[in-house]
């Protein structure tokens, strides 16, 4: 019994990094197509694609599901509106708006405090110890990150409507992990992201359509911008959510959403492999102490 739990546990870290290292190009793509396309049109487009990769895949069981679907219509609308429609586009407006210091310091520390206290007031999750140390260790190792070790770059922090964007990206993940809880138990995990990409889609459209005739933002098409819609839609979207969701299942909300922690780490090492960028001590010691943060945060988990 002892060993099954732990291979659950095991399954449910790997998923969970498999997740975030697929959501960490998701920075890097789009900050190379920011100027190809608006933020609105780029989710629109990530999701249209989802959705269709996934169709062929998840269509037979969704409609075997479709009176679960309907039944539960009011919290998957939720989990749709939270984590697909608001989330990532909130990330792609902010990016037009405030600096990726900003963008990083607000999105990834907000976040699992947001969701590991709801968890805790909704989900009546335990708030114990190692969880609090560890999530203040991972806090530590980002904010380590992102001000270079400088107490100057970090103070020269400001707060801009940017930076209000991507707070609200932030909670709005949050609020989706603890919702994504509530999933029902008959719905299979394939047919319930066809159902949320979708509905995700379907509220972005007005919005999509409302931004071509009030800015009237052309997309500047080419074969790496359609590259990255189809990495965004397939990997970050499809695969990555679909990880995520089935760590959720076995970690809890709280605990699975510290892991989002390790994003701007993955971040960096592919910053340096694809963009050039040059690594330095930082880029260690806040690497340390986010994976020893996650560490802690999980430790006596089977006495939960």
């Amino acid at each position: 019994m002892q060993s099954k739990v732990s291979n659950h546990i095991v399954q449910g870290f790997l998923l969970a990094i498999i997740a975030t290292l697929l959501w960490s190009g998701n920075f890097i793509i789009a900050r190379k197509v920011s100027n190809a396309i608006s933020p609105i049109s780029l989710a629109f487009y990530r999701w249209a694609c989802a959705s269709l990769v996934l169709f062929p895949f998840a269509y037979k069981q969704a409609t075997l599901e479709l009176t679960h679907f309907k039944a539960n219509w009011k919290i998957i609308s939720l989990i749709a509106l939270t984590g697909i429609a608001l989330f990532n586009t909130f990330v792609y407006v902010a990016g037009h708006n405030t600096t990726a210091i900003n963008m990083a310091l607000i999105g990834t520390t907000s976040s699992p405090i947001f969701a590991t206290i709801m968890a805790v007031i909704f989900l009546k999750e335990r708030l114990g110890f190692y969880r609090i140390i560890g999530m203040i260790i991972c806090i530590m190792g980002i904010v380590l990150l992102i001000s270079k070790g400088s107490w100057q770059v970090l103070f020269s922090f400001k707060f801009s409507s940017g930076d209000a964007w991507i707070l609200g990206g932030a909670f709005s993940f949050a609020v989706y992990n603890i919702l994504v809880r509530k999933k029902p138990v008959q719905l299979s995990s394939l047919s319930f992201l066809l159902i949320i990409f979708i509905l995700g889609t379907i509220m972005l459209f007005p919005f999509f359509i409302l931004e071509q005739i009030i800015v009237k933002d052309t997309v500047q098409w080419s074969s790496a911008l359609i590259s990255s819609i189809l990495y965004l839609g397939v990997g970050t979207s499809v695969l990555a959510f679909w990880c995520w969701n089935l760590a959720i299942s076995k970690l809890g909300a709280g605990r699975t959403v510290l892991f989002g922690n390790l994003i701007p780490i993955f971040s960096t090492i592919e910053a340096i492999l694809i963009l050039g960028e040059t690594i330095t001590p930082i880029h260690f010691y806040s690497g340390i102490l986010v994976i020893g943060g996650l560490i802690i945060a999980n430790l006596k988990f089977k006495n939960k």
